[in-house]
C-alpha cells in the first residue's frame, strides 16, 4: 500500500511546519488554512478514516483527544476557544484517506459548520 500524505510528512519525506510530535501522533500546520490556526494532528499509525479505527484504537484515539488541547494552548489560541474536525468519508469533506483531527482558532467559528 502507498503512504499517505500524511504519513510522508510524519517519515520527513516530504516538508512540513511540524508543531508537535510524539510516539503515536504528529501535528503540523495545514497548508490549506481554514482559520488562523489551523493544524493537523494525525496518528503515526495508519488509519484510513474514524470509521475504520478499532477496539485496539482506543487508547491512541483518547491520546489524540487529550493532546490536541494541550496543543491549542502551547500555540497560543486555546484561551479564547478553538474547533475540532474529524472529516470521515466524500461526504463528510475527508480528502486525505488517513485519520485526522483538525484543530481551528483564532477566529469566531460559525454555526452550523458545513
Amino acid at each position: 500500500m502507498e503512504k499517505t500524505l500524511f504519513q510522508k510528512i510524519c517519515d520527513r519525506e516530504i516538508p512540513g511546519t511540524i508543531v508537535h510530535e510524539d510516539d503515536l501522533c504528529v501535528c503540523f500546520h495545514d497548508i490549506n488554512r481554514g482559520a488562523p490556526m489551523h493544524l493537523l494532528l494525525v496518528p503515526r499509525k495508519p488509519i484510513p478514516r474514524i470509521a475504520e479505527a478499532a477496539a485496539e484504537d482506543q487508547a491512541l484515539l483518547g491520546h489524540m483527544l487529550l493532546t490536541a488541547p494541550k496543543i491549542a494552548r502551547e500555540q497560543g489560541f486555546a484561551e479564547d476557544g478553538f474547533r475540532l474536525v474529524i472529516n470521515c468519508g466524500k461526504n463528510g469533506g475527508e480528502t486525505v484517506p488517513h485519520l485526522h483531527i483538525h484543530i481551528l482558532g483564532g477566529r469566531q467559528m460559525e454555526w452550523p459548520p458545513g
